[in-house]
């Protein structure tokens, strides 16, 4: 029964990750700690939007500048506000004993699944991922796991391997900036093994949706959920017109996050929730907060998006 139970917990999930999957900020207040209403306020307003899929602890919430009482915080807030009204990604990382002691955590705390960060070790080999990846997954069979992918170098062969010696990694999260290299990579690895997510948000979403992936991460969703999902129902119905509408939208957005290798990816974010009146725009080193030239830039473009 037990056996049983897992698989129906992994189709659960798996059809979770077919969707727009939100990372969520981590708002701290004025002496640096972790907002605790007001993530739970960001949270609701993520929920109340329509967002069924959350993942605490993603690069979007600034895991690595998160020490691990923080990181099992927002954990613990995001499985309680998300209730059963969404599934729970949970971000684990770093060395081995501590990404494990992550998973377990967020097994014991109640999420469905972990996100694995991809190793940040300068020295990484294929078989070495590999057996990252094993650990973490061995350490909680019971939970979907899913590898968070942004090394080229990575190949199908590869993530096929680790699905056959881990049947409970069950998704990918694929964010290398090349289309036609993840359309092989998909295809070489199974593309109905793993569900792939499209871990390059709502601009890479379009091509990589139509090489095979069925879900989409998202940062900007924590700023307009309506616009997120709208880009989600056009890929589903196939209305490219209309995604391409989207696209268009949130480009200017979407470029100065990404600029000089994505230095502004979080600060965009929050100042654009600081404009909205809902967040602190402080975020931690290395990251640093937008210059005043650039804040009402950003006011004005979010003034005009359905929020």
């Amino acid at each position: 029964m037990r056996e049983r139970d897992s698989r129906m917990d992994h189709a659960s999930s798996r059809a979770a990750l077919a969707d727009v999957v939100a990372i969520p900020v981590t708002p701290f207040d004025a002496g640096g700690g972790v907002e605790r209403d007001t993530y739970r306020a960001l949270l609701r307003r993520l929920l109340d939007g329509g967002v069924r899929a959350l993942t605490p602890n993603g690069n979007t919430g600034e895991f690595y500048t998160l020490t691990p009482e923080e990181r099992r915080l927002v954990t613990e807030l995001t499985i309680e506000e998300a209730g059963e009204r969404a599934a729970v990604l949970v971000g684990v990382g770093h060395d081995v004993p501590t990404a494990t002691a992550a998973a377990r955590h967020a097994r014991e705390a109640g999420a469905g699944m972990v996100m694995v960060h991809q190793p940040v070790h300068p020295y990484v080999s294929r078989d070495g991922w590999i057996d990252y990846h094993r650990e973490i997954a061995d350490a909680v069979p019971e939970l979907g796991v899913v590898p968070y992918i942004r090394n080229p170098l990575l190949d199908g062969a590869t993530i096929a391997r680790l699905g056959e010696l881990c049947p409970n990694v069950i998704g990918v999260k694929y964010a290398v900036p090349d289309a036609a290299r993840f359309g092989a990579v998909a295809r070489d690895a199974g593309i109905d093994r793993f569900v792939w997510v499209a871990g390059l948000a709502e601009l890479y979403a379009p091509s990589y949706w139509a090489m095979g992936a069925t879900g989409f991460t998202s940062g900007l969703v924590n700023v307009a959920p309506a616009v997120s999902l709208a880009m989600l129902e056009a890929l589903r119905t196939a209305d490219y017109p209309a995604a391409a509408k989207v696209w268009e939208q949130i480009r200017p957005f979407e470029d100065l996050r990404a600029a000089d290798q994505s230095a502004n990816n979080v600060t965009v974010v929050k100042e654009a929730l600081q404009a909205l009146g809902l967040c602190r725009r402080d975020v931690r080193p290395p990251s640093r907060p937008l210059p005043e030239a650039s804040r009402a830039e950003i006011a004005e473009m979010v003034g005009g998006w359905s929020i």
